[in-house]
């Protein structure tokens, strides 16, 4: 059997090709299908190795269509470049590395996302930069009416023009801010058919639907959590929770050595925004009355006391990342009554005697 890799690239890619007779093919080719089907259409089936990268997914899936088998490699994965040499890196030499990584198997596959939900992360991509674009722009509207001495009452962010249009502007003011009302107008509609969509998305999936069940977990953070792991059972074993919560970045990265253990802030994350969508629900747990989140809010009231607010937080969507785990893996709705603090947190609430 063949074995070859790319070092792949947004415009270029570097290909070699090892055949069963010993001989090597180099080549560097444009990244398009075009030039791809060119060099591998009608060779005989070769497994190829190429890093997990924004390009990586539907260069798979075209050589696949071309009957070779092909494996996305984590690139963090070190020992699959132990044939490179660290003081000269070329994409020729990266490519020889993989290649020689694919032959012997010296690799760790990254996990390929289900089409179903990579659609649904280009969605959530999508809202979240609409999202962003309108908080910019209320930025820029309350610096201008502010240096005119005019204060826009707080409210709801979808009122956000209503309440603009309550102010009584100079004109000139009021001819600046034109084109910002005609562009939140069109980004208010938008995000509207954005989470219109998101809500009919909970109608549809199961998983999104039960995972909503948990207090301050809606439509988008459920969508978003299961679009990021999207399949649970990949985290499977008595560490699977664990591995959830270092995989959304919720544990804090450690320094030690010896006798001396340091910790700093929690980790990097390739879903940052799964992240932030988790701390957000725990913000709200805490600052809700819901009486099914009670034993939560007492749980983080206890570490709040200890290490701070902050702490808590963290710590408080952590768990809460271990609970949704728990009920996709289980297939249960949320149970408040299976919610417990531990003994210490338990006594520290406790008010002194």
């Amino acid at each position: 059997m063949e074995h070859g890799a790319i070092d792949l690239h947004k415009k270029e890619s570097q290909v070699r090709i090892l055949t069963e007779s010993g001989e090597v093919i180099d080549q560097r080719i444009r990244t398009t299908r075009d030039r791809l089907t060119a060099l591998f259409w009608g060779r005989s089936p070769a497994r190829i190795l190429i890093e997990a990268s924004t390009e990586s997914e539907w260069v798979a899936q075209h050589l696949e269509t071309l009957g070779h088998e092909v494996i996305v490699a984590d690139p963090n994965y070190s020992l699959m470049y132990g044939h490179r040499s660290r003081r000269v890196k070329t994409d020729r030499r990266d490519v020889a590395a993989l290649t020689e990584a694919c032959r012997h198997g010296i690799y760790r596959c990254a996990h390929r996302r289900s089409s179903r939900q990579r659609v649904v992360q280009w969605h959530l991509n999508v809202r979240r930069e609409l999202l962003d674009a309108r908080t910019r722009l209320i930025s820029v509207v309350r610096a201008i009416t502010r240096s005119q001495g005019y204060r826009i009452a707080g409210g709801a962010t979808d009122t956000f023009l209503t309440r603009l249009a309550a102010l009584d502007l100079p004109v000139s003011v009021s001819e600046s801010l034109v084109p910002v009302r005609s562009v939140m107008a069109l980004l208010n509609h938008e995000l509207a058919d954005a989470d219109q969509r998101f809500a009919a998305l909970v109608a549809e999936d199961p998983i999104v639907k039960r995972l909503t069940t948990c207090p301050s977990v809606g439509p988008i953070t459920a969508t978003a959590f299961v679009a990021a792991l999207d399949n649970v059972h990949r985290f499977a074993g008595r560490r699977g929770a664990a591995q959830v919560t270092s995989y959304l970045g919720l544990v804090p990265r450690e320094y030690s050595s010896g006798e001396q253990q340091q910790r700093g802030r929690v980790m990097r994350s390739a879903h940052p925004y799964v992240r932030v969508l988790l701390v957000q629900a725990a913000w709200r747990i805490c600052r809700s009355s819901d009486a099914r989140a009670a034993a939560l809010r007492a749980w983080a009231q206890a570490i709040a006391r200890r290490r701070g607010k902050n702490i808590a937080i963290v710590a408080l969507a952590r768990r809460l990342t271990r609970i949704l785990y728990a009920m996709w893996r289980d297939e249960i709705d949320y149970q408040p009554d299976r919610i417990r603090s531990d003994r210490r947190d338990t006594a520290a609430a406790k008010p002194a005697a």
